[in-house]
Order: structure tokens, then C-alpha cells, then sequence
């Protein structure tokens, strides 16, 4: 039998709250994904020293969720193809992110930039989750995994030209943010107006001093916008004529990039 997960391991790091109904779920299904064999409620309840009636009314919305199956004949559950499918997904969308790499290694060296690809995670966040680098140029390296305000950077404006808020939840969400030099609300109303305008949008300065950046939307199926490309580069590398035709040319590598993803 594979050990019991303590509570602990899932916490928020930053908050110490936890969910007990979720933790519960996700013990179960670590534990049967480790296990690989069948097993009983019973059995379950006991090595995760989980209530009974509380193990049993949430094994039974995992299988109402298909994350795991039930076999009535054995009584014993084992998952899911609901929870395969999730794994798949996950799974299948690393390797297409793998594909994605040669083309914003042609698109960086090309215009001696980093190109970088920001995924949305919910409605305040977003995650860097693939960056490469101009080879032979001065480079801007970034963390993979790096979280920032949805409305940060050239990335931001275009997700707040998306996210639907009225001038006044702008305005509370904006007045968050720590810009790296003075912006006024007025102005980033109109770069957001213009990144809607124009299909790409611009940062110049005001995530980090001396860095310019330039991104367009890369858009699911529904048409909504789920990752942000960026090409970064030093400040005064580019003139305002050539930074629209890199706009124009990142929007067309962003559309690439959606057709490989989605």
C-alpha cells in the first residue's frame, strides 16, 4: 500500500488555508494513481485516515466526475478515464509547447530579441511558461514559471482589452500594480485601446526600466485569448516605425503559434 499524503502538503504556502473536501479528493486520487490496483472504500478511509461516510460521499463524486471508476461487483475503485484524459491534455500540451520552441527560436534570432509566451491563470494571473533567447545577442533571460499581474507589461494590456471591466474595476486593478516608472491610468487606457486597435501592444519601460517589449495574442478556438507572445529587447534598440512592423511580424508568429497549441 503506497503511504498516506499528510494535509500539510497541501497548503497554500501563502495563505496556510486549505480546503478539506479538495485535499481529500486529491489524497484519493494520488493514492490510486499510486497504488495501480483496485481498492475498497474501506481500505481507502483507513490509510488516509479519512472519515468513512466522508470518504465514501466523495469517492462518489469522483465517479459521478468520471476521475475514477467503480466496479459494483468488488465494490473497489480505480481511476478514471476522466482523470486519463486530464493527464493526456496536460500531457499533450507540453509536447505541443515543444513544437512551439523552433518557431520563437526562428522569430528571435531573426530580430534579435527574447521571445517569450505568458499563459493566462485566471483573472489576475499570468505565468511565463517558455522563453528563448537571440543567440549571439545581449540577452534578456527570464525564470520559466515567473507569475505577474494580468495587467503587467505589453502582455497586460492585451488581456485587459479582453478581460471586459468597466473603467472603474480597471482602475482598481491597475492601481495595484508596481510600475517600474510613473504611469497614469489615463495613458494605459489608451494603450489598451490601442493594443486592441492594432492586434499588439507595447510596454516601454514600465514593467522594468530600460526593457521594451512588444506582444501579441495567441487565441483559442472560441476565439478568446489564452497566451500573450512576447519579443523583449533593450529600450531605444528600435524606432517607433520599426517597433509597429515588429508588432505586425509578432502577430503573425502569435497566430502560428495558436494553430500548433490549439
Amino acid at each position: 500500500m503506497p503511504s498516506a499524503t499528510s494535509n500539510d502538503d497541501l497548503s497554500d504556502s501563502s495563505t496556510g488555508v486549505t480546503v478539506k473536501p479538495v485535499v481529500n479528493a486529491v489524497r484519493i486520487l494520488r493514492f490510486l494513481t499510486a497504488s495501480g490496483s483496485p481498492e475498497r472504500a474501506s481500505d481507502i478511509a483507513r490509510e488516509l485516515s479519512i472519515n468513512p461516510s466522508t470518504c465514501f460521499n466523495t469517492l462518489r463524486t469522483l465517479v459521478a466526475e468520471e476521475m475514477l471508476d467503480f466496479d459494483p461487483l468488488s465494490k473497489t475503485y480505480t481511476t478514471g478515464l476522466g482523470l486519463a484524459k486530464l493527464v493526456e491534455h496536460l500531457v499533450t500540451q507540453g509536447q505541443r509547447l515543444d513544437v512551439v520552441r523552433p518557431l520563437m527560436q526562428e522569430f528571435a534570432a531573426a530580430h534579435h530579441v527574447t521571445v517569450t509566451l505568458w499563459r493566462r491563470m485566471g483573472n489576475d494571473r499570468i505565468v511565463l511558461v517558455s522563453s528563448e533567447t537571440s543567440p549571439g545577442d545581449l540577452r534578456i533571460d527570464m525564470a520559466i514559471g515567473q507569475r505577474l499581474p494580468v495587467l503587467m507589461g505589453a502582455s497586460g494590456r492585451l488581456f485587459a482589452a479582453r478581460l471586459g471591466l468597466d473603467a472603474e474595476r480597471l482602475r482598481a486593478v491597475f492601481d495595484k500594480v508596481r510600475w517600474a516608472r510613473p504611469l497614469r491610468f489615463e495613458d494605459y487606457q489608451r494603450q489598451v485601446a490601442d493594443a486592441s486597435a492594432n492586434g499588439w501592444a507595447v510596454d516601454d519601460g514600465y514593467f522594468s526600466t530600460g526593457i521594451l517589449a512588444v506582444a501579441a495574442p495567441v487565441d483559442d478556438r472560441t476565439g478568446a485569448i489564452a497566451y500573450a507572445m512576447s519579443a523583449v529587447t533593450f529600450r531605444g534598440q528600435y524606432a517607433d516605425a520599426e517597433v509597429a512592423k515588429l508588432g505586425q511580424s509578432l502577430s503573425k508568429a502569435a497566430a502560428k503559434v495558436g494553430n500548433i497549441l490549439f
